[in-house]
This record gives C-alpha cells, structure tokens and sequence, in this order.
C-alpha cells in the first residue's frame, strides 16, 4: 500500500459516513503520454504517415464515432486485419507510455479523502487487452471498459462486441451508476480530447465534475477543470478543491504527506479567438489566442 496509507485528515467511518464518488477516466492520452493506435501501427510494420492518412480520412466522412477510429480500422481495414492479432494488443499495452503516479492515483482514491470515497473506472476506446496490459496491477480489471473483440482461432480479430466510444462512454457511465448506487452528480469524468464530449456534456448537465487534461479546445472548453501534468496524481487538486472544498495550503499538505510535492501551480484562463477584418469580405482570416492570467 506504501505511500498511500499517510492520507492526512481521513475521517473515520464510523463517525462519519463517506460519500461516494465515481472517478472515471479516459485511456489514450490521459493515463498515457501517446495513442495506443500509433503504438500498434508501429509494432505491426504500418508507416505511421499511412495510420494518419486513414484516420483523417474516417473523420473526414464521419464514418464512425470519435474515438472508434482504430476499433473500425482493426475490424475492416485489409492491412490492419491482416497483421494484428489478439498478441499483439497485448505487447501494446506493455509498451504504451504511462503518466506517473497512477497506482498512487488510484489507491488514495480506493482507501478515501476526509469522508468521501471514489470507485476509480477507465472508460476508453482503445481495446481492452491494450488497457488491461498496460494498468496490470494498477486498476483491477472489472473496473476497466474498453473496445471488446471477439476472436478466431489464430487470433484475427473477427466480430467487435461493444465499443466504449462516443456515446457508449455515456451509455457505460449510465450503467456504473446503476450498479455502485450514486447519484448522477457524484461522477468525476477526466479525458483528453473529442471523444469525451459526449460524456463530458452529460456529466455537465447532471452537475458532476468535468477535467480535461489537454489544451485542446474541444474538451477544454467544456471541462470545468483543466489541469496540464506529467503525473496523474494532478486531477486530485481539482478534485479536492471542487468536492471536499480544500483550500491550496491544505491540498499543498496532502500531496506532501503522499510522496508528492507541488513545485509549480499556476493557473490561467484561455481565450480562443477568431478574428475576421470587417472592412474586406475577402480578408483572410486570422486565428489566436490570447492567454490571460
């Protein structure tokens, strides 16, 4: 359990019942530094300027759901189904990148902060034998949903049984709230791009915490909360401030007694703009952006 069991200003159970949270995060990107589709993709010998060829070209016709690009590509792309196979998933979750503190992550959130407890859950896109290899002895596996393939005798990828993409991370979400008896407002979604809109929106309206962890102007215009780190032990700062309410002193404190210190917390707010002259209907458009503390 290590550095876990210092937890500061715990409440016993006793004198107080906890309040229970679901914490549930993206995969790609949001535990891990790159796309397990690139990983993939180099592993079987496909160019990666050949992988963004065929991904832009899905979103450009908005074949599938954001999110479900590689899912699609392994169930019917000729070069992908020829190459990958049930292994190979496998080695890609062993070599995809993971931020640090993740174990720690999960294991504070496990034993409960000061009354409340929080069910850690991924919630991804990417297939789950890639999740499953990459968070072993992490995140339990029943708290894992990712893309589900069926298989033939080889190992080829042969029918695609559920896809946590796009809206089935709602459709997901909908059913652990059912099974952990919460409240639609103690949800924390944390996710990195387009493929969390939907989930992000829905957790909106039913009053939970949204966090992104990227720039990226789609999510981060709709997360409530951005936080930009290296380690995903980062999101509890949101966490701490928005559910318990923790001033930044006490939060300071809480990362210390885990191992963990702050060296820098600067927070800033950030305005994308489109510009357009208003003298020329012909005037090119200019884009910036423009960062205000």
């Amino acid at each position: 359990m290590g550095l876990a069991r210092s937890i500061a200003n715990q409440t016993p159970m006793a004198e107080n019942p906890l309040k229970r949270y679901i914490f549930a995060s993206d995969f790609d990107q949001t535990l891990t530094f790159n796309d397990s589709g690139y990983v993939l993709a180099e592993l079987v010998g496909i160019p990666v300027s050949e992988f963004e060829r065929k991904l832009k070209g899905m979103a450009k016709i908005n074949l599938v759901q954001q999110g479900a690009e590689l899912a699609y590509l392994l169930l019917h792309d000729p070069e992908f189904r020829a190459k990958v196979r049930k292994d190979h998933l496998h080695e890609v979750g062993r070599r995809v990148r993971l931020k640090a503190d993740i174990k720690l992550l999960y294991q504070v959130l496990d034993q409960g902060i000061d009354g409340y407890i929080f069910d850690f859950y991924v919630l991804s896109a990417a297939p789950v034998e890639v999740i499953h290899a990459a968070l072993d002895g992490i995140v339990p596996a029943d708290h894992i949903f990712g893309t589900e393939f069926r298989y033939g005798p080889s190992g080829e990828i042969d029918t695609i049984v559920s896809a946590t993409a796009g809206y089935g991370k709602v459709a997901m979400l909908n059913q652990l709230l059912v099974q952990t008896v919460t409240g639609p407002d103690h949800v924390i979604y944390s996710g990195d791009g387009s493929s969390d809109i939907h989930v992000m929106l829905e957790v909106n309206a039913r009053d939970g915490l949204t966090i992104a962890v990227s720039e990226s102007p789609r999510v981060s215009k709709i997360a409530k909360r951005t936080v930009l780190s290296t380690s995903a032990f980062a999101v509890l700062a949101p966490i701490l401030e928005e559910i318990a309410g923790w001033e930044r002193v006490r939060i300071r404190a809480f990362f210390e007694s885990n191992g963990m210190l702050i060296q820098e917390w600067e927070r800033v707010r950030t305005d994308w703009l489109t510009v357009r002259p208003a003298v020329s209907e012909n005037s090119e458009t200019v884009s910036a952006v423009a960062d205000a503390r």
